[in-house]
């Protein structure tokens, strides 16, 4: 096993602590190279995973992110639950005071797909 193999295997979200609890900030990250394969069909599904996200105590690690995500690459997973998936991590290891993943998927078969999921449509989760 290469060592970005091991990496990717061994990938768990980190946390830091948001040291400017006084400023309300708003953080935005995207990952273009996402990549999970289709539950049905096997083939390599590809997305833009763009995330959104106003600090409460912590902030995520910005390796751990990538190397979480890129975990998702051998994984037969539905585009659906893989935003859900991702979303849920996120809200939960960051507590933040809002958060929004959009999984933006490719066009396979003519058909494009787009998942938003946010804390604000959330509230009650």
């Amino acid at each position: 096993m290469k060592y970005g193999e091991e990496a990717i295997d061994n990938a768990c979200l980190e946390v830091w602590e948001n040291k400017h609890l006084e400023n309300s900030y708003e953080i935005n990250l995207e990952f273009p190279e996402f990549t999970c394969l289709c539950p049905r069909s096997g083939y390599p599904d590809f997305a833009v995973i763009r995330v959104r996200y106003i600090p409460n105590q912590y902030v995520v690690e910005l390796k751990s992110l990538k190397l979480y995500l890129n975990k998702f690459r051998n994984r037969y997973i539905s585009h659906e639950d893989a935003t859900n998936e991702i979303y849920n991590e996120l809200k939960n290891r960051l507590k933040p005071k809002f958060i929004e993943v959009i999984g933006d998927f490719a066009p396979r078969g003519n058909l494009k797909t787009v998942i938003k999921i946010n804390s604000e449509d959330n509230r009650g989760n």
